[in-house]
């Protein structure tokens, strides 16, 4: 098996490659499906969240109020390393255990462990491989804005809370140029596909 960490800032298309990975037979970890996990109503680590945070990001059910979250932790970087402190620990190791599991059904798969925060979590310890996509900042910010959910101020802040993408750069085995068209970002991942497999031993299959 081979596992692949995935990363890139917001707005760089990461999420669409991730698709086109697992289109071509990839097995995929999303940070985010297993942060929703970790956080499950009831679990330990939602109470020590709001434990930490307060207990106003729970709903009357006692689910995560994910938008109060946010609104939390967007201009408190305490409050946000706190967050990060308990969640990164707990996201990483379910996601070592899930790959392990796949290896263990598969042991030529290629896995990606699709995460934003790949680098920042500590979570390039667990990969063989870094993956980065990358854009110019400025195409990040249109494409972020053009989802329609954020406005460019907050795009950027997020940008400013995440590496940037020089330092990015200088921690990846292999790179995606996603600033041209879509084909020319499919030829890359075709191309790295075929080298993922052969690395995890499966001379091209699926």
């Amino acid at each position: 098996m081979l596992l692949v960490g995935l990363t890139g800032g917001i707005g760089s298309g990461k999420s669409s490659i991730s698709r086109a990975f697992a289109g071509r037979g990839a097995h995929i970890l999303d940070a985010d499906q297993l942060a929703r996990e970790v956080l499950a109503p009831g679990s330990e680590v939602l109470d020590e969240v709001a434990a930490e945070l307060g207990g106003d990001i729970l709903t009357e059910s006692g689910d995560l109020d994910r938008a109060r979250l946010a609104e939390r932790i967007f201009d408190d970087s305490d409050a946000r390393a706190t967050l990060d402190g308990i969640l990164h620990p707990r996201i990483n190791e379910l996601a070592r255990r899930r790959a392990a599991a796949i290896g263990d059904r598969f042991p030529k798969a290629v896995v990606l462990y699709d995460a934003a925060l790949l680098l920042e979590s500590g979570a390039e310890n667990l990969v063989d491989r870094v993956l980065v996509v990358d854009a110019d900042p400025e195409t990040q910010v249109r494409r972020a804005v053009a989802r329609g959910d954020r406005d460019a101020g907050q795009v950027r802040a997020i940008m400013a809370a995440q590496w940037s993408r020089e330092r990015r750069l200088r921690h990846a085995d292999d790179r995606i140029d996603n600033d041209g068209d879509w084909a020319e970002t499919l030829r890359q991942v075709e191309e790295l596909m075929e080298r993922y497999r052969r690395l995890a031993g499966a001379d091209g299959a699926p």
